[in-house]
């Protein structure tokens, strides 16, 4: 009888996957050598990939692109990302952009500038992969998820499921 539920298990999950083909992602730092190495961690996701190599520029990005996730750096010219990141949170059409702060500062006083700017998590550099991989994709995931729901909800679409019994 175990060998049947897997199957089962296995069916059940594929159907509650979220496609992240659909999602966007803004890199941002102003080192070419950090774009690339992050760049070539996200190839494995279906996603798609934009890059700024500083604040105003991912601005400019977000402004006419509206990305679903920024990796952000904290330390670039012309606009630091802790000001990226309150512009893109206190906007009505940006505030639900995912924002990952991508840092070398490992100061308790930045990681509380960097909540207090609204941001929604952190990766710190070096990065590793697999850390960066499973914050992004599962941030990915809530996002698009609250996006589907969102939707259900506009269209009075949250009654019973037909067949879940």
């Amino acid at each position: 009888m175990a060998g049947t539920g897997a199957p089962e298990t296995a069916e059940s999950d594929a159907s509650t996957e979220v496609d992240l083909s659909r999602a966007t992602i803004l890199v941002v730092d102003d080192n070419q050598q950090n774009l690339e190495l992050i760049q070539a961690y996200l190839e494995g996701l279906a996603c798609r990939i934009m890059t700024a190599q500083d604040g105003a520029e991912a601005i400019a990005i977000i402004d006419r692109d509206t990305p679903d996730l920024v990796l952000l750096d904290v330390m670039m010219p012309r606009m630091s990302g802790f000001d990226v990141c309150k512009r893109v949170k206190g906007g009505a059409r940006t505030k639900e952009i995912v924002v990952i702060m991508v840092t070398a500062l490992h100061e308790v006083g930045d990681m509380e500038r960097a909540v207090e700017c609204g941001c929604d998590d952190f990766v710190s550099k070096p990065v590793n992969k697999v850390e960066l991989l499973t914050r992004v994709k599962g941030l990915l995931r809530l996002k698009l998820l609250r996006q589907q729901l969102s939707g259900l909800l506009d269209r009075g679409h949250l009654g019973g499921r037909e067949g879940s019994g």
